[in-house]
């Protein structure tokens, strides 16, 4: 050892020998424990916890349990606890985090709650409180009278991160004092795959805006608690989830290491960089390795080289999935068959880097890890590296000092600050993309309306899974204020006759001629058509094609000769054939829109709210093609809107796109400037898109890269110049397949709209 390596020992030893003492003599000093002390640094009230933590205490802390383990009734919707099971877990097995949700009020989920952590200061030795997690995916979709936003999906349209970081602050401001502190989002997998039944819950196919979005979620969540209680986000699925070879959810995906770095990891490192606090893990695996069973993708990759420090955490039940057994409720063809039992499996897990085991119907979990433990395949010490940072986070979100749920935030939830916010996310992020002769807004009030589709009238169809249940709730637990998109149709136009007819059955069937009658006498007719709710594997298709009963509706639509518009009510871009799609007047993609999607789309046909969305997505025109606008200069788009396609009621103009050099050093900046003009009627708002190609890479380049997006507004007639700094550390590098910076010197072209100039960078 050299004389540098050993005064730099001798000093880190008298660091820590300087923390005993300050811990010894805190704890001579006062008869409170260290750890209970909110004045002592975290950092010594953790390592004066983990001290006096029992090995089986340690594995508690790691293991998370599924509600129904402690439920009255298993089977029951609803939360009621069964304190004598609740008891004889945290009693046995000292289990530190309970898990998922019920569609319940507020004052149930302050009940269940309350009992819950009073039940666990009781019987725990340490009262160490318990976290409790939930999938508040889209607002805090599991409490009865919550404000319920757009799916990310459609946050992507809006092209304005506000509404992502709203989604956040709301959710945490409804559902944090209720108990509710780890949340299970956002979800940070790129939408690359239309057919992945998850797609919705993506910010779309661009690594900008995912990352933008991603990062302003989780300052929204983790900042916006009340001044108690807080509540942390989860980045998921980490990594590769999105984008399995059949389409299928949790089918093995083969994605390179480059493209893996390139588009795939820059969401999960804005959220990393933003402060997230925990991460899940994919359920499926890549290039052939189970994540979950991944040294390499979640400690080498996700700890050492992009910084992250928090809590990892499984999917449901994934660490028994690596084995070759049955799960409860999941195919055969879901599981991995890499260990060949379950104690090999969780060690393969928790060495690779897992913290929380999300068993979730099961305590095996507990005692094979105090096996691996006693046989010398898991060391104390690795477990104690997981312990720290469950406790850590803990500490952090404040679960120390206030364990028990309030009420004190009840008149927020549902709020009408709060109901302005979604209004205006739903609004924006409806996207009109066919217009034709400017047919839409029905300005004038037509005599009669007809609104054709069942989704016309379904309030879940409007929202999607993971609205208060899993595949989403029945139509009866909406809450009647809810608007259809029929009756919200109706009260936009109060002087129009509205009519709405479910299905237009079979030729010269009763209800096709009653379809057809009323055809007839309607000067607009409506079809809502797309999907019902959905997600995960129960979301698996076998074609990208829209369903043939939707199609069999619109062809019954365009064989009236009635001027109709195409409302499509989806989670992912479903395929219309080109002739169906050619026949319709508009077309209009309002997704999964949330609470307030119905009267959001009433007022875009109406014309009270002139339509800003932008697709965040390519729009496929055929089933079995579909690229990205991003994709190589060897592939052709197949996309029957693209990346960026939105229209309005007023037009965009743009001009003088000026560089202020043409050429570049690496530590130099280039400013851009266009001027974009309102040259229509009427205000609106505009997403102005910079896209920057590099034209040579060692490594094939895209078409083209988004680099920033701003959403303006401008007044009709109005002029605005907009600027864009591009900086080459920032702008022009890619990454290697290890996750380096490339930066080469050559020709760049940055482009906006129908505007293009080249650069050099030296």
């Amino acid at each position: 050892m050299n004389n540098e390596c050993f005064v730099n020992a001798c000093r880190f030893s008298v660091v820590i020998l300087m923390l005993n003492i300050m811990m010894i003599h805190s704890l001579s000093a006062q008869t409170t424990p260290a750890y209970l002390d909110k004045d002592q640094p975290i950092d010594l009230r953790i390592e004066d916890l983990l001290n006096r933590m029992s090995l089986s205490e340690k594995i508690g802390q790691m293991t998370q349990l599924n509600v129904d383990m402690i439920n009255q009734d298993p089977k029951s919707n609803y939360a009621f606890l069964d304190p004598d099971r609740a008891r004889d877990l945290i009693q046995k097995y000292h289990i530190g985090s309970f898990l998922n949700g019920f569609a319940i009020t507020a004052e149930q989920w302050y009940a269940f709650i309350h009992e819950l952590q009073t039940i666990n200061a009781e019987e725990s030795r340490l009262n160490i409180p318990l976290i409790y997690g939930i999938d508040h995916i889209h607002g805090a979709s599991y409490l009865k009278e919550a404000t319920i936003f757009p799916h990310n999906l459609n946050l992507s349209n809006t092209f304005e991160t506000r509404f992502a970081f709203h989604t956040g602050s709301v959710t945490a401001i409804e559902s944090a004092a209720l108990g509710h502190n780890w949340n299970f989002a956002p979800v940070l997998d790129i939408g690359r795959d239309p057919r992945w039944p998850r797609f919705y819950e993506t910010f779309g196919e661009d690594p900008l805006v995912a990352s933008r979005m991603g990062a302003e979620y989780t300052r929204g969540l983790q900042d916006h608690g009340s001044d108690r209680y807080r509540m942390a986000a989860t980045a998921k699925h980490f990594i590769g989830y999105s984008t399995p070879m059949t389409g299928w959810d949790r089918s093995p995906a083969l994605i390179p290491m480059q493209f893996l770095q390139e588009f795939h990891r820059p969401s999960f490192q804005a959220a990393i960089d933003a402060g997230i606090k925990t991460v899940m893990v994919n359920s499926g695996e890549l290039n052939g390795v189970p994540v979950h069973a991944s040294y390499d993708l979640l400690t080498k990759l996700l700890r050492d080289e992009m910084g992250f420090e928090g809590v990892i955490l499984t999917d449901w039940a994934d660490i028994i999935k690596l084995t070759a057994y049955d799960v409860v409720g999941y195919q055969q063809q879901h599981y991995h068959h890499m260990a060949e039992d379950e104690k090999e499996a969780t060690r393969l897990a928790v060495l690779a880097g897992i913290d929380v085991a999300m068993t979730p119907m099961s305590v095996d979990f507990h005692t094979l890890m105090r096996e691996l433990v006693e046989e010398g395949e898991i060391t104390e010490e690795r477990i104690d590296a997981s312990v720290r940072r469950i406790l850590r986070l803990k500490f952090d979100l404040g679960l120390f000092e206030n364990p028990l749920p309030s009420l004190d935030e009840r008149d927020e939830i549902g709020s009408d600050a709060h109901r302005s916010m979604a209004l205006e996310a739903a609004r924006e992020s409806i996207v009109l993309l066919e217009n034709k002769n400017d047919i839409l807004p029905l300005s004038a009030q037509p005599s009669t309306i007809l609104l054709v589709g069942g989704k016309a009238n379904s309030r879940m169809a409007l929202n999607g899974g993971w609205t208060f249940e899993w595949q989403g709730g029945q139509e009866s637990q909406y809450p009647e204020s809810m608007e259809t998109i029929y009756s919200a149709i109706r009260h936009a136009f109060p002087d129009s006759e509205v009519r709405f007819i479910e299905e237009t059955g079979e030729p010269n069937s009763r209800s096709h001629n009653a379809f057809k009658r009323a055809a007839s006498e309607a000067d607009f007719i409506i079809a809502v058509v797309g999907e019902m709710t959905y997600t995960e594997f129960i979301g698996d298709i076998n074609d990208l094609t829209m369903d043939a009963e939707e199609l069999q509706l619109l062809r019954a639509v365009q064989e009236t000769g009635r001027p109709h518009g195409i409302v499509l009510v989806q989670g992912r871009p479903r395929v219309v054939p080109a002739n169906i799609l050619d026949a319709a007047d508009a077309v209009i993609f309002a997704g999964l829109p949330g609470f307030e999607g119905g009267t959001a789309l009433a007022e875009i046909i109406s014309g009270t709210v002139n339509p800003s969305g932008k697709l965040g997505f390519s729009y496929p025109q055929y089933p079995s093609h579909f690229t990205t606008y991003d994709h190589k200069s060897t592939e052709r788009s197949t996309s029957r809107w693209p990346f960026g396609h939105g229209l309005s009621y007023t037009d965009f103009s743009y001009s003088d796109l000026v560089l202020s050099q043409d050429v570049l050093g690496r530590s130099q900046q280039l400013s851009a400037e266009i001027t974009v003009t309102n040259t229509g009627e009427r205000d609106g708002r505009h997403a102005v898109l910079w896209y920057i190609t590099d034209e040579v890479g060692v490594i094939t380049r895209p078409v083209k890269k988004l680099a920033h997006f701003e959403k303006i507004e401008l007044k009709a007639g109005e002029s605005r110049t907009m600027r864009f700094v591009i900086s080459p550390d920032e702008h022009l590098w890619y990454p290697d397949e290890q996750g380096q910076r490339v930066l080469e010197s050559g020709r760049f072209f940055l482009s906006v709209e129908n505007l293009r100039e080249a650069f050099r960078l030296e």
